[in-house]
């Protein structure tokens, strides 16, 4: 087994041609197949206006899955801070936790999530990003108990102390993470540019707080596991095809099919969300193992948080059991 702690990042895909609510039931099959297999957590992230992403209403997918599972912790990976109040996901994640003590955790990213029309239509202004330092310790602050009783507080939140972390695919979240003494996770599943830069900034600019005296890296990686190597490595290159046919069919009436797709994988676009699986462990639970840790270390991560996409459902199931924490135990 890889020492390091394994997550999971859950986007309640939609297939193509299926339904939202397909999407979200098997996001109940998957945090359960989680649970019985050691996973650490599962992360849901927020989007907006994607049609085969249905996480977007974070607290609600993260309270239907917890009230469906016993033991697994539950995060956001993360909520974008310039599409809300502080309050308000205060409130949210407060309440999460006083249904869930101790499962909850709530990961922060500053970009919007979608597209500029689209945070627009969210009612908020482009420079809410700009806030995003600030707008991290107003909220953290509505999850302590420092506030007065006689101002705002958040209730539920208040003294629930929900563990945050930030997210960041770039130096900028890596250096406010280690200004604020918080844990930091790097988006290295789908932006691995500047994976190693960001972690070294944070690491070597941390700023001990109370809460976290140690700095601590969580790093995203792809995961494409089957029962043996062969397997694996012909399902990875069916589900590289597939995420050029997902991105590609961004802003078309129509998605594309895999046909279609096919011409598109070399294309400058194609190479380039080719490129985005620069880090995926490829094959058996033995091969998988290895690669794991040889990427735990190479990005000095203390938890992984493993993408497990796929062309099909079952797969996807397949690559979450032989990648798990307890197939890799074997």
């Amino acid at each position: 087994m890889t020492a390091t702690p394994l997550s999971i990042l859950d986007l309640a895909t939609v297939e193509a041609g299926g339904s939202i609510g397909d999407a979200l039931h098997h996001s109940e099959v998957v945090a359960r197949l989680a649970e019985r297999s050691g996973y650490t957590r599962i992360w849901y992230a927020e989007h907006h206006n994607m049609r085969s992403i249905a996480s977007s209403a974070t607290a609600v997918l993260i309270a239907h899955i917890a009230a469906r599972t016993e033991t697994i912790g539950l995060g956001a990976g993360g909520i974008m801070l310039p599409n809300h109040s502080p309050l308000v996901i205060a409130e949210q994640f407060g309440t999460l936790a006083e249904l869930h003590p101790g499962r909850i955790s709530l990961g922060l990213g500053r970009a919007p999530g979608t597209d500029g029309a689209t945070f627009r239509a969210l009612r908020r202004s482009l420079e809410a990003s700009d806030r995003f330092p600030e707008d991290v310790l107003e909220l953290q602050s509505y999850l302590s108990s420092e506030i007065p009783q006689n101002r705002v507080n958040a209730y539920p939140g208040r003294g629930t102390n929900v563990p945050l972390t930030i997210l960041g695919s770039s130096l900028f979240g890596a250096s406010l993470a280690a200004q604020l003494g918080l844990p930091y996770s790097f988006a290295s599943h789908f932006a691995p540019q500047q994976l190693r830069p960001a972690v070294e900034l944070y690491r070597g600019s941390y700023v001990p707080s109370e809460r976290h005296p140690e700095p601590y890296v969580s790093a995203g990686v792809n995961v494409v596991a089957a029962a043996d190597d062969a397997a694996a490595e012909e399902l990875f290159a069916r589900t590289e095809l597939n995420r050029v046919r997902t991105f590609l069919s961004r802003g078309r009436e129509r998605e594309l099919t895999m046909d279609e797709a096919k011409p598109l994988m070399d294309t400058p676009a194609g190479r380039e969300i080719r490129a985005m699986l620069k880090h995926t462990a490829i094959g058996g639970p033995e091969r998988v193992r290895a690669e794991l840790e040889a990427f735990a270390n190479y990005a000095g991560a203390d938890e992984l948080i493993t993408v497990h996409a796929a062309p099909t459902r079952a797969e996807q199931l397949d690559s979450i059991r032989h990648g798990s924490p307890s197939a890799l135990t074997a």
